[in-house]
């Protein structure tokens, strides 16, 4: 049942979230020429079993445990859809990420290893190690942060790990009378009359639900097309499938969001959301307030495809939007109409770059002496759609993915570019770090899981075993030490793939028997040529061979890599891969109980871990 109601004003939508809706659509091949199709209203959760449902690994058996259904919202009537668009139109299609998900837990279990990560920079420091703030009364120090829950926090024992914008007393808050004082959203997110928003429909019990959460449960915050939920994966069967507060929104799409590590709490929790339509929402979950950000585009009109908070800045977030910009705003600070500083684009570019793809370009730099207003900092790295990034466990780099197929590395705190890898064939997807920062992942069009050294700047090997695009690579905190990674990959083609990582095991190919390996500081590669699916062939070669590894990791230097071939590289196998949806996979996580997958029309799903491997997990690895 769906009911839409307007007024004078504007046009507001009111959904009956009881009864399915079912709506007719076109379909020449179906008797009558029409297909009926229902669209649930509320999310439904069920526990398939059978072999179908278990992944076979060699630490056990992972089973189905919950299979989620988050329910896909109708459109909104000021919506123009089309029911049955062609293959063939130019008509502009909104962007789209399939279902994410952000996941929090209050109190956090360490994982079974502690890292140790050097400092690759040029001046070298003592080692670090990762230390995980047990409870809300800690102190929790400037230099200690976080990154999307793929790692712990990180704490420099021999030096304080610089902090973004540090240099620059305009990024400092002032301090008052209580020390700093620190904004908080004010509207009302339930009371809104925004047309913004379009419905918020928060839990009959919320205040309850939130009571009861268990400190160490799951909270889940996931998009589907205009709807974005809260939901407590921890709780009972019933109400798991029940949000605990849905929003609905007029026209924007929320595309990606994440969650402030830094500053949650019991009764805390900042996320951050971008949006198809530009704007950026930062919402408080417990005080259920919230405020917009590049409120109508006024700073860049390009949508969001990617935002992540920075490592352990409790106001700072970093935004990539479709236009290939990059921008640090903050939460805190009002925006205003943007113009670039910088009025010679060419100015910084390299002389070496390819005209298809040219050097990060600084619009504004973190240190301006301009910072009234937001952004922060822009830079301009790509003319294409940035797809993804990812901050190091370090806090030092940058790994940006870019729709035309490169790999870019990006001293953030010095803002520079040190390192550009390209794809075998087509964009790059996603991104990933170790947990300990050794090594990068990345997914693309070639249907390919990649692996970067950062100290060794260079390919790794290439992981063969989907059978289309990947949509999303991460690690598994759990299941890794020092010398071993364990590491998983969706795709479009529904599969799960877990892979187990030895630099010891990598075999190289025969053909590399009788090639010698020459250092990264005296080679210097012949320009190669690659065709890809989106341009035609451009050059890669080296800006500075007399650079060392560490002077050019460290930002001093830019080093354009060559297309690695596949006969010189070393494959990887998975060591399981299976079909795991009906639908493509747009998401995939791992927690200390379980790995969380999704897919991009709104299946979440629950795979509990063997239970000897998770009591096990810090011996036998």
């Amino acid at each position: 049942m769906a009911c839409y109601l307007s007024s004078a004003v504007g046009v507001r939508s009111i959904l009956i979230e009881q009864l399915p809706i079912f709506i007719h659509v076109y379909n020449p091949n179906a008797p009558g020429g029409m297909t009926t199709i229902a669209l649930d209203t509320s999310n439904t959760i069920g526990h398939p079993s059978g072999p179908e449902y278990q992944l076979a690994v060699g630490e056990g058996i992972y089973i189905l445990q919950d299979d989620l259904h988050l329910a896909t919202p109708l459109p909104h009537p000021s919506e123009h859809t089309n029911a049955n668009p062609s293959p063939l139109s130019t008509a502009p299609v909104r962007p789209t990420t399939g279902v994410r998900i952000s996941l929090s837990r209050t109190n956090p279990r360490k994982p079974p290893h502690l890292y140790k990560i050097a400092n690759l920079g040029s001046t070298r420091s003592n080692l670090a190690t990762f230390s995980i703030k047990e409870s809300e009364k800690e102190s929790r120090s400037s230099h200690e942060t976080s990154n999307d829950g793929q790692h712990a926090h990180f704490a420099n024992t021999a030096g304080r790990t610089p902090v973004f914008g540090e240099d620059n007393a305009l990024l400092t808050p002032a301090l008052g009378k209580d020390g700093v004082k620190r904004k908080k959203p004010k509207t009302n997110i339930v009371k809104s009359n925004s047309s913004f928003i379009s419905r918020v429909m928060p839990h009959e019990a919320m205040t309850k639900r939130i009571h009861e959460h268990n400190p160490e449960g799951l909270f889940a915050f996931a998009n589907i097309n205009r709807a974005f939920q809260w939901l407590d994966l921890s709780s009972n069967n019933e109400s798991k499938a029940q949000h605990i507060i849905k929003i609905l929104f007029t026209k924007a799409h929320m595309l990606c969001h994440d969650i402030n590590l830094f500053t949650k709490g019991p009764s805390h929790l900042d996320i951050i959301m971008g949006a198809s339509t530009a704007d950026i929402m930062w919402f408080e979950a417990f005080s259920q307030k919230y405020a917009r950000i590049n409120k109508n585009a006024v700073i860049n009109p390009s949508p969001i495809y990617q935002i992540r908070w920075l490592p352990g800045s409790e106001n700072l977030f970093l935004a990539a939007h479709m236009d290939g910009t990059l921008i640090v705003y903050d939460k805190e600070r009002d925006d205003a109409t943007f113009v670039p500083e910088e009025t010679n684009p060419l100015a910084s570019f390299s002389k070496g770059s390819s005209p298809a793809h040219r050097p990060l370009h600084v619009n504004k730099s973190l240190n301006s002496r301009n910072q009234k207003s937001n952004p922060v900092a822009s830079w301009k790295i790509s003319n294409h759609r940035i797809n993804d990034f990812a901050f190091s466990p370090d806090c030092r780099h940058l790994a940006v993915v870019t729709e035309d197929g490169y790999l870019q590395i990006i001293a953030y705190l010095n803002e520079q570019l040190t390192d550009i890898y390209p794809s075998y064939y087509g964009g790059f997807i996603c991104v990933c770090w170790s947990p300990d920062g050794k090594y990068i992942l990345t997914g693309g069009q070639d249907d390919l899981v990649s692996i970067w050294s950062l100290s060794e700047r260079r390919l790794v090997a290439r992981c063969p075993g989907h059978h289309s695009w990947v949509s999303c690579v991460a690690f598994d905190p759990w299941r890794c030490d020092e010398r071993n990674y364990r590491f998983g990959s969706v795709g479009e083609d529904r599969r799960l793939l877990l892979w187990d990582f030895n630099v010891g095991m990598l075999h190289r190919p025969k053909a590399l028997s009788v090639r010698q390996r020459a250092s990264i500081s005296s080679y210097a590669p012949p320009a190669l040529a690659r065709t890809r699916a989106e341009s035609q062939a451009t050059m890669r070669f080296r800006s500075n061979s007399n650079l060392t590894a560490a002077e050019s990791v460290d930002g001093e230097g830019l080093l354009e890599h060559p297309v690695e071939s596949r006969t010189r590289t070393a494959e990887l196998p998975p060591v399981m891969s299976k079909i795991i949806d009906e639908d493509p996979m747009s998401w995939l996580g791992f927690e200390e109980d379980c790995v969380v997958t999704a897919c991009v029309k709104g299946h979440v799903r629950l795979w509990k871990r063997p239970q000897e491997a998770v009591i096990s997990s810090g011996l036998n690895v």
